[in-house]
This record gives structure tokens, C-alpha cells and sequence, in this order.
């Protein structure tokens, strides 16, 4: 197998990891079918990275995964030198700004790591590369290989893929949720806070597979909500489960795409609207309900706060009404120094969505006329 070939076969074996994508609707592939996917960086940047694995051979047997060890599948793996060189031809002819590596399993953790991490110290130094590089840190790697990731890495990553040990243990068996999965993210963060930040200044991310193991959205976000508090995680993932053809869990309903939708605007309401776990309003199964958005479906359960005056409502106050996001609501803030907002169309000037928010707020005292909407779109 050549190297374009293996790129290819290992490019589309990485496309289930999302923790450097924004989902297989935008990647790009050039004409020898390399997989390339944009990355959003902290400075709200892009860049196109090369997302693959180093190997595809595994001993690990997770119930869900498409290259699990007992299952029937094409194999190959890079040399630390094939995949080097192959990245700086594509960076030097201008297809990548970056790569995210990632690998399966082979002759346990801290040997494939020995070979991820030779692969990103060719690119650094061999090559000169001094752009953005996302490393996983695989099940079980040795705290010595999260010292020298870190180093490397503008962002590492660790795939918890279930919200705690027994729901992992339902759907990837071999995978030790504390000590493999937790532990070297907590390593992670003990090294980065002690380099002030200046060892992967991107932080950590990490996935879960949602659905699999029939986890409720309430277990998922409660983990993630402890994650962002205790190790300054930077963002999570949340892949809606679909089941492979051959592989344990080949009969089990797939996870439809608006629950996976649901957990990232949820998400987004913990990490950019400031508000805590305590906020989601879940339904009896312990899911977010369908009907409407976690952010519509708060303000409709809390009755007593609203409406707001947008005039006098602190920063905080305009945040969790439905229609508002981070940006129009600092246009709010500026704009209102220099006079009262008092019609819909001045609200809708500042990127807000008006028609949404007017049922919960009050402009100079008054309700602003407005229509109810139709339908529930992204949570602002």
C-alpha cells in the first residue's frame, strides 16, 4: 500500500473522532481523496487539517467502533517517517495548515504513543512545522507520554466516550474509565497549569458517543459540566451513535441527529451564556426534551423572571432570554448608553433574534407587539 493509499485508508478511519472536526458535511477532499476538515482555534482562526490515524490495527474491541479488533476490516499503519514526510508535502503544497493524529490500539498504548509522538517531533523539528497540532492521548498512555504530548501539541485529547465507568463498561469493556481514560486527562491539566498555560495553549477536548451504551442526556452533560469546572476542558463532542455493520451493537437503533443537536446547544449554553447544570431543564427520562431548545425550554420553566426590562436587565439577565446571544447582548449594553431601545426593530439591529425574544421582554415598560414563531431554531 503506497502512501496515498494509506492516507486515504487511514484518513477515512479517523472520520468517527470528532474532536478536532466540525462534522463530515464540511470536510474538503482534494482530487487524490485526502481527508482535510476545518479546525476552529481559540482565536476563533481556521485552519485545514489533515485529520488520520496512525494505525488502524487494534486490540482493543469496543462494541461500537468500526475497526474494532474482531472485526473483518482493511488494515494499515504509518511509519513515523511515511506520515512526517507526507504531511510536510501537503503543508508545503498549501492543502493543510495542520494535522490532528489520533490511532487505534496496537501493542498496547505507550508503544503506539512512541510512534505518534515521533511522527509530531519528524514535523517539528525534521520539518520545521511550527503550526497547529491536535494529539490524542490513547487509553492507558504513560504520564511520561502526556509530558512530551503536551509539549508537542497546541491541543490534546482523550475520547471518555460514556459519562462514567459503567456505562463504558457496556459498550468498550477493555477501557479502564478512571485509570485509562481520566487520569491522563487530569495529568493533562496538572502540566498545563504549571506551564501557565504555555504547553498546549489549546487545551483539552474530548467525545462521547452518544446513545450507545443508553446513557440519558442528563449523565452526559453532568459529566461534561464537571469536566469544564475541574480540568478547565476546553470543549466537548457529542457523536450521535450509529451502528456498524458486523460490530456488537449492529442491531441497536441509531441515535437520531437532534439529540446530538440538543447536547451542543446545551453545551453552549454552559460554556458561553453562563449557565450552570442546575439550568437544564431535562424530561422524565432524563433527556432534553425535542419539542423546544434547552434555552426556550428554561425560560418556559421559570416564568417568574421574565419579562425583562432591556433597558435597566443586567448582562446576565438578557443572556437567558431565548432570541438573545453574546454579541447582541453587548450591543445592547453599548448601544443603550446612548439611548433607550424601544422598538423591535432597534432589538433587531443588533443581531438579536426580535420576533424570539419580545415574548420575554419589556421595552421602556411595554411589551413589544410581536408574532409568536413557528418553530425552534439554534438557542441566541
Amino acid at each position: 500500500m503506497d502512501i496515498v493509499q494509506k492516507i486515504e485508508a487511514l484518513g477515512e478511519s479517523a472520520q468517527y473522532d470528532l474532536c478536532n472536526a466540525c462534522g463530515a458535511a464540511t470536510r474538503q477532499r482534494d482530487d487524490l481523496g485526502r481527508w482535510i476538515y476545518p479546525a476552529a482555534l481559540p482565536d476563533g482562526s481556521r485552519v485545514r487539517v489533515l485529520k488520520v490515524l496512525m494505525t488502524n490495527v487494534c486490540e482493543k474491541d469496543c462494541y461500537y467502533c468500526g475497526v474494532r479488533a474482531s472485526r473483518d476490516v482493511p488494515r494499515a499503519s504509518f511509519t513515523a517517517e511515511e506520515l512526517a514526510r507526507a504531511f510536510d508535502r501537503m503543508n508545503r503544497a498549501d492543502l493543510v495548515d495542520g494535522i490532528f493524529l489520533s490511532s487505534a490500539v496496537c501493542a498496547g498504548a505507550d508503544r503506539t504513543m512512541d510512534r505518534m509522538i515521533a511522527c509530531i517531533e519528524l514535523i517539528r523539528t525534521r520539518y520545521q512545522f511550527p503550526g497547529y497540532v491536535h494529539l490524542k492521548l490513547l487509553p492507558g498512555c504513560s504520564e511520561a507520554h502526556v509530558e512530551r504530548a503536551v509539549q508537542l501539541a497546541h491541543r490534546v485529547s482523550v475520547n471518555l466516550e460514556a459519562p462514567s465507568a459503567e456505562r463504558l463498561a457496556a459498550i468498550a469493556p477493555r477501557k479502564d474509565f478512571f485509570h485509562e481514560l481520566t487520569e491522563p486527562m487530569r495529568v493533562a491539566k496538572r502540566l498545563i497549569d504549571a506551564s501557565g498555560g504555555r504547553l498546549a495553549p489549546a487545551g483539552q477536548t474530548t467525545q462521547f458517543v452518544v446513545g450507545a451504551a443508553g446513557e440519558p442526556d442528563h449523565e452526559i452533560l453532568a459529566k461534561t459540566a464537571e469536566l469544564y469546572r475541574d480540568l478547565d476542558l476546553r470543549r466537548a463532542y457529542y457523536s450521535a451513535f450509529q451502528p456498524v455493520r458486523g460490530t456488537p451493537l449492529d442491531g441497536l437503533e441509531p441515535t437520531p441527529t437532534w439529540r446530538e443537536h440538543r447536547l451542543y446547544q446545551a453545551d453552549w449554553l454552559l460554556r458561553f451564556y453562563g449557565f450552570s447544570f442546575d439550568d437544564l431543564v431535562f424530561d422524565a427520562g432524563g433527556n432534553l426534551p425535542r419539542k423546544a431548545d434547552p434555552k426556550m425550554m428554561y425560560a418556559r420553566s421559570h416564568p417568574e423572571l421574565f419579562p425583562v426590562e432591556i433597558n435597566r436587565a443586567s448582562r446576565e439577565e438578557l443572556l437567558r432570554v431565548p432570541g438573545l446571544g453574546p454579541r447582541s447582548v453587548a450591543r445592547i449594553l453599548r448601544w443603550r448608553r446612548e439611548g433607550a431601545l424601544r422598538e423591535l426593530g432597534d432589538l433587531a439591529k443588533t443581531g438579536a433574534v426580535a420576533n424570539r425574544a419580545a415574548t420575554f421582554l419589556l421595552m421602556d415598560g411595554r411589551r413589544p407587539p410581536h408574532q409568536l414563531p413557528l418553530w425552534e431554531g439554534w438557542p441566541v
